[in-house]
């Protein structure tokens, strides 16, 4: 059976077990809709947290970044893991005390105020979008080498298969989805790791074998690494980081921006009582730590079997004939994500850091430039292929990365409509619009949506998760102290609540657009995107952090000179504090 075949096999049961849990599970009423009726069990929200997080980011392209940075990019890893435990802790019992639906209607509630509800619905479709881009993003790399497509054909297939299984289950529906894609990705990411780290250092687990020793040249598995990128150019794959500054914001902005994603706040109201919500945090953090302690093990095998697929006899040896190249390679390149130019024509693939640093020793050797741009978000995906593990593994981790990729869209697009219909039209709208229209309203704000993100995941501002990043950023900047204030601060009143919020995001935002193209538009960028330009040393994707110190700074000086909130709201706040019992979430 031939390779296609196999992917076929395995992305489309996949793909039938969605499509029927989907159908089973379809919801029939707004409850059902945006909180899956809210009896969900906390193990099974636990998956489904793990599923909705872990995007395309964790499973394709965290690992790529890693592998590309080395401990530089670690930063991913930690910010991500983090910011979780602070969402577990800070904020998901005591929003799921409070018994809303949605973010916004938080902080309409909170702030007593119709206005910031609005600007709280404005924060999260635009951190959500920009979120959604970076799944779009992954979903086509996968299904462009999977299918055998080109990538735009294959994200378009990928917002397909999403709006199918998003829009008629809802939550319900993407809950029990999502459970179903959590087995798939785990399984689909731990099984190749678990081959490779045997094959290279005789170790069954990855996150073990990345300190062990590497079989072939009996040094420890990182130091070999060094070895490698250090003679072909490269900074050591476990140098430290210069820009210290930028590294902790980054860090603090992914762990800040974690906390305020409204896709996995939702969660929460899933759940029947406080205590699950506690459950279910506690729950999806083993869920996620079984891929995150894999991941940089994955990561450091996946850059070494690359290079030494490129330099078989050793870095400092001839490189292959491009005539000679794997199948993979070729492969990948029908895709558009793995070019090759012979800059030398010399016949074979010289693959180095082209710096000026390292250009007397490529000059020595006949090179004339780096030969081969392999695309970040493919390495986790080839894994299998450059390992030349079985065709039922390179199978099974096509149907995981599609997994990662649509469960987390599927909850983002879901929060996009439950803001739009929910809190825009049936909040400060249409008041007395029926439960049958507001759910029409909310199916039709998914279906454009979709048509948004697969627009803007054809021309992603960045890598998988350059793009999530991006979105940690601008959440961290607007929602996140929105709501750290609204439940530990009794004195923070509305107008400083939409002051702070409109402070951070556009102050963020501008940021970001002054490196990376005006609403991302291509050419549109004021200054390259290059660290000699960045303001302090701040990288577009750690201004996040400074954003929520300005949100934080501006609403408390803002509230400290008007008038402070009624005393009804101060005692919703104090009550929300000590999350001891909550109803069910209810609409209003």
């Amino acid at each position: 059976m031939d390779q296609f075949t196999i992917n076929l096999l395995f992305v489309g049961g996949s793909f039938a077990l969605y499509f029927g849990i989907a159908f089973w599970a379809r919801a029939g009423s707004t409850k059902e809709f945006y909180v899956a009726g809210g009896g969900v069990h906390p193990v099974l929200n636990g998956m489904a947290t793990a599923a909705d997080w872990m995007s395309a980011a964790s499973f394709i392209s965290m690992a790529g970044l890693i592998a590309a940075g080395g401990y530089a990019n670690s930063t991913y890893l930690m910010g991500w893991t983090g910011g979780y435990v602070l969402l577990a802790m800070l904020l998901a019992p005591y929003l799921r005390k409070f018994g809303k639906f949605t973010v916004p209607d938080f902080i309409g509630e909170r702030f007593y105020s119709n206005t910031a509800r609005l600007v709280a619905v404005a924060c999260l479709i635009i951190a959500s979008v920009t979120y959604v881009i970076g799944q779009m993003t992954g979903a086509g790399v996968a299904f462009s080498r999977f299918l055998e497509v080109e990538s735009n054909t294959g994200l378009m297939i990928a917002a397909v298969v999403v709006f199918f299984y998003a829009v008629l289950g809802g939550m319900k529906g993407i809950t029990y989805t999502q459970v179903a894609q959590y087995v798939v990705l785990i399984i689909a990411y731990t099984i190749p790791a678990i081959f490779i780290s045997l094959q290279l250092t005789d170790t069954f687990i990855p996150a073990i074998g990345l300190f062990s020793t590497h079989t072939e040249s009996g040094l420890p598995l990182l130091q070999k690494l060094d070895e490698v990128v250090r003679e072909l150019g490269f900074q050591d794959y476990t140098a430290d980081v210069d820009n210290k500054l930028n590294m902790v914001l980054f860090t603090l902005s992914l762990m800040i921006g974690t906390a305020g994603l409204p896709h996995v706040i939702i969660r929460f109201f899933t759940v029947p009582k406080v205590a699950d919500a506690r459950w279910s945090a506690g729950w999806a953090l083993v869920f996620i730590a079984l891929l995150y302690l894999t991941a940089p093990a994955v990561a450091s095998m996946a850059r070494l079997n690359l290079m030494n697929t490129i330099y078989p006899s050793g870095p400092t040896e001839q490189s292959i004939e491009y005539a000679e190249r794997p199948d993979w390679i070729s492969t990948w390149e029908t895709t558009g994500l793995i070019k090759f130019e012979d800059k030398n024509n010399d016949g074979r693939i010289q693959l180095y850091n082209d710096v000026p640093a390292f250009k007397d020793e490529a000059t020595a050797r006949g090179w004339e430039g780096n030969e081969l741009e392999v695309n970040r978000d493919i390495l986790v995906l080839a894994n299998p292929e450059i390992a030349n593990l079985p065709g039922w593994v390179i199978g099974l981790i096509a149907a995981g990365g599609l997994a990662a990729a649509l469960s987390t869209a599927a909850g983002l697009l879901l929060a996009i409509s439950s803001a739009i219909s929910h809190d825009l039209i049936k909040g400060s709208i249409n008041p007395n619009i029926s439960d049958k229209g507001e759910l029409r309203v909310a199916r039709i704000s998914m279906f454009v949506a979709i048509i948004v993100a697969t627009y803007l995941g054809m021309n992603p501002p960045g890598f998988a998760a350059q793009v999530v990043a991006l979105a940690f950023g601008i959440a961290a900047a607007s929602i996140f102290p929105a709501l750290m204030m609204g439940i530990f601060s009794k004195r923070v009143n509305s107008t400083g609540a939409v002051a702070g919020m409109l402070a951070g995001l556009i102050s963020t935002l501008v940021y970001i657009f002054l490196f990376l193209g005006w609403f991302f538009i291509p050419g549109t960028a004021s200054f390259a995107n290059t660290p000699d330009n960045w303001w302090f040393g701040i990288s577009p994707l750690s201004f996040g952090a400074i954003g929520a110190v300005i949100n934080f700074v501006v609403a408390f000086t803002v509230s400290s000179m008007t008038a402070p909130p009624p005393k009804e709201i101060q005692d919703l706040v104090e009550s929300v504090r000590y999350p001891q019992g909550a109803g069910g979430a209810v609409d209003h």
